[in-house]
Protein backbone atom coordinates (compact mmCIF):
# COMPACT_ATOMS: atom_id res chain seq x y z
CA UNK A 1 0.00 0.00 0.00
CA UNK A 2 1.59 3.39 -0.92
CA UNK A 3 0.56 6.52 1.69
CA UNK A 4 0.96 9.34 -0.28
CA UNK A 5 2.28 12.71 1.73
CA UNK A 6 0.26 15.08 2.90
CA UNK A 7 1.73 17.69 1.42
CA UNK A 8 0.59 16.01 -2.00
CA UNK A 9 2.34 16.72 -5.08
CA UNK A 10 5.69 15.88 -6.19
CA UNK A 11 6.82 19.81 -5.48
CA UNK A 12 10.65 20.00 -5.56
CA UNK A 13 10.00 20.82 -1.89
CA UNK A 14 7.92 17.79 -0.98
CA UNK A 15 9.48 14.84 0.86
CA UNK A 16 10.39 11.49 0.00
CA UNK A 17 7.88 8.66 -0.75
CA UNK A 18 9.88 5.82 -0.59
CA UNK A 19 7.57 2.21 -1.73
CA UNK A 20 9.28 -1.09 -1.91
CA UNK A 21 8.51 -3.58 -4.67
CA UNK A 22 8.99 -6.78 -5.39
CA UNK A 23 10.86 -8.08 -2.04
CA UNK A 24 12.65 -11.64 -2.64
CA UNK A 25 15.09 -13.83 -1.16
CA UNK A 26 16.63 -17.23 -2.60
CA UNK A 27 16.85 -20.53 -0.66
CA UNK A 28 19.70 -20.94 2.08
CA UNK A 29 20.64 -24.11 3.56
CA UNK A 30 21.67 -24.21 7.17
CA UNK A 31 25.05 -25.33 5.99
CA UNK A 32 25.41 -22.03 4.29
CA UNK A 33 24.57 -19.44 7.49
CA UNK A 34 23.48 -16.28 5.35
CA UNK A 35 21.37 -15.36 2.70
CA UNK A 36 20.64 -12.26 1.00
CA UNK A 37 16.95 -10.29 0.40
CA UNK A 38 16.78 -8.37 -2.82
CA UNK A 39 13.84 -5.82 -4.21
CA UNK A 40 13.39 -2.35 -5.20
CA UNK A 41 13.19 0.88 -3.48
CA UNK A 42 10.73 3.21 -5.48
CA UNK A 43 10.90 7.10 -4.15
CA UNK A 44 8.23 9.24 -5.95
CA UNK A 45 9.00 12.39 -3.84
CA UNK A 46 10.50 15.24 -4.09
CA UNK A 47 13.85 14.76 -1.93
CA UNK A 48 16.32 12.01 -1.86
CA UNK A 49 16.05 9.30 0.91
CA UNK A 50 18.41 6.81 2.14
CA UNK A 51 17.96 2.98 3.08
CA UNK A 52 20.53 3.24 6.35
CA UNK A 53 19.97 -0.41 7.88
CA UNK A 54 17.36 -3.33 7.87
CA UNK A 55 16.54 -5.74 10.54
CA UNK A 56 14.84 -8.90 10.99
CA UNK A 57 14.67 -11.32 13.43
CA UNK A 58 15.90 -14.62 11.12
CA UNK A 59 19.05 -13.46 11.56
CA UNK A 60 21.54 -12.69 13.90
CA UNK A 61 23.68 -9.63 12.21
CA UNK A 62 21.62 -7.87 9.14
CA UNK A 63 23.59 -5.15 6.55
CA UNK A 64 23.70 -3.31 3.63
CA UNK A 65 26.15 -5.09 1.07
CA UNK A 66 27.60 -4.78 -2.52
CA UNK A 67 28.85 -6.84 -4.51
CA UNK A 68 31.72 -5.04 -6.89
CA UNK A 69 34.52 -6.94 -9.43
CA UNK A 70 37.86 -5.82 -7.97
CA UNK A 71 39.87 -6.97 -11.31
CA UNK A 72 39.63 -10.77 -11.80
CA UNK A 73 37.92 -11.14 -8.50
CA UNK A 74 34.27 -10.41 -7.15
CA UNK A 75 34.05 -9.26 -3.71
CA UNK A 76 31.65 -8.48 -1.34
CA UNK A 77 31.66 -5.64 1.52
CA UNK A 78 29.24 -3.37 3.57
CA UNK A 79 27.68 -0.42 2.36
CA UNK A 80 29.17 2.44 3.68
CA UNK A 81 26.92 5.38 4.83
CA UNK A 82 23.59 3.58 3.18
CA UNK A 83 22.10 2.96 0.14
CA UNK A 84 20.69 6.04 -1.51
CA UNK A 85 16.87 6.53 -3.27
CA UNK A 86 16.97 9.61 -5.51
CA UNK A 87 14.14 11.45 -5.54
CA UNK A 88 11.82 10.33 -8.41
CA UNK A 89 14.49 7.64 -8.57
CA UNK A 90 14.48 4.34 -7.71
CA UNK A 91 17.61 1.70 -6.13
CA UNK A 92 17.38 -2.10 -6.88
CA UNK A 93 18.85 -4.29 -4.57
CA UNK A 94 19.78 -7.36 -7.12
CA UNK A 95 22.20 -9.86 -7.55
CA UNK A 96 25.38 -8.97 -8.47
CA UNK A 97 24.55 -6.16 -6.58
CA UNK A 98 23.44 -4.27 -3.92
CA UNK A 99 21.82 -6.23 -1.23
CA UNK A 100 20.11 -7.41 2.42
CA UNK A 101 23.37 -9.61 3.66
CA UNK A 102 21.51 -11.65 6.13
CA UNK A 103 24.04 -12.94 8.47
CA UNK A 104 24.22 -16.20 11.10
CA UNK A 105 20.98 -17.29 9.67
CA UNK A 106 18.84 -18.39 12.56
CA UNK A 107 16.41 -21.06 10.04
CA UNK A 108 17.09 -22.47 7.15
CA UNK A 109 15.66 -20.38 3.96
CA UNK A 110 13.03 -22.62 2.05
CA UNK A 111 10.85 -21.48 -1.38
CA UNK A 112 8.08 -19.63 -0.09
CA UNK A 113 8.63 -19.23 3.38
CA UNK A 114 8.14 -14.97 3.84
CA UNK A 115 11.12 -13.23 5.28
CA UNK A 116 9.54 -10.54 7.64
CA UNK A 117 11.78 -7.64 7.58
CA UNK A 118 12.01 -4.02 8.49
CA UNK A 119 14.02 -1.24 6.64
CA UNK A 120 14.69 2.08 8.24
CA UNK A 121 15.56 5.12 6.27
CA UNK A 122 17.45 8.30 7.15
CA UNK A 123 14.00 10.56 6.66
CA UNK A 124 11.13 8.34 5.93
CA UNK A 125 9.33 6.01 8.84
CA UNK A 126 10.42 2.56 8.99
CA UNK A 127 8.70 0.27 6.64
CA UNK A 128 7.98 -3.53 7.40
CA UNK A 129 8.28 -5.61 4.52
CA UNK A 130 7.85 -9.58 3.58
CA UNK A 131 10.35 -11.28 1.56
CA UNK A 132 9.05 -14.28 -0.17
CA UNK A 133 12.00 -16.78 -0.74
CA UNK A 134 11.98 -18.34 -4.18
CA UNK A 135 13.15 -20.94 -5.69
CA UNK A 136 16.77 -20.30 -7.18
CA UNK A 137 16.31 -18.67 -10.95
CA UNK A 138 12.29 -17.97 -9.87
CA UNK A 139 13.68 -13.94 -8.85
CA UNK A 140 13.64 -12.51 -12.51
CA UNK A 141 11.64 -9.99 -14.39
CA UNK A 142 8.36 -11.12 -15.47
CA UNK A 143 9.55 -10.22 -19.24
CA UNK A 144 13.07 -12.46 -18.02
CA UNK A 145 10.79 -15.84 -17.48
CA UNK A 146 8.59 -14.64 -20.28
CA UNK A 147 12.14 -15.48 -22.37
CA UNK A 148 13.33 -18.44 -20.58
CA UNK A 149 9.93 -20.25 -20.64
CA UNK A 150 10.53 -22.26 -23.84
CA UNK A 151 14.46 -21.95 -24.14
CA UNK A 152 15.42 -25.77 -24.28
CA UNK A 153 18.90 -24.90 -23.56
CA UNK A 154 17.94 -23.57 -20.37
CA UNK A 155 19.05 -26.40 -18.17
CA UNK A 156 18.66 -24.77 -14.96
CA UNK A 157 14.26 -24.18 -15.27
CA UNK A 158 14.01 -27.76 -16.40
CA UNK A 159 16.47 -28.92 -13.27
CA UNK A 160 13.90 -26.68 -10.67
CA UNK A 161 10.54 -28.45 -12.56
CA UNK A 162 11.66 -31.71 -12.15
CA UNK A 163 11.64 -31.67 -8.85
CA UNK A 164 7.92 -31.09 -8.78
CA UNK A 165 7.40 -33.68 -11.04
Amino acid sequence: ALVLAACGGNSPDSAPEISVMEPWSRPSPMMAGNGAVYMMLMNKGGQADTLTSVSADIAEVVELHETKMEGDVMKMAPVQGGIEVPAGGSAELKPGGLHVMLINLKEELTPGQKIELTLNFENSNPIQVEAEVREMGAGMDEMDKMEHEDDEENEGHDMDNMENE
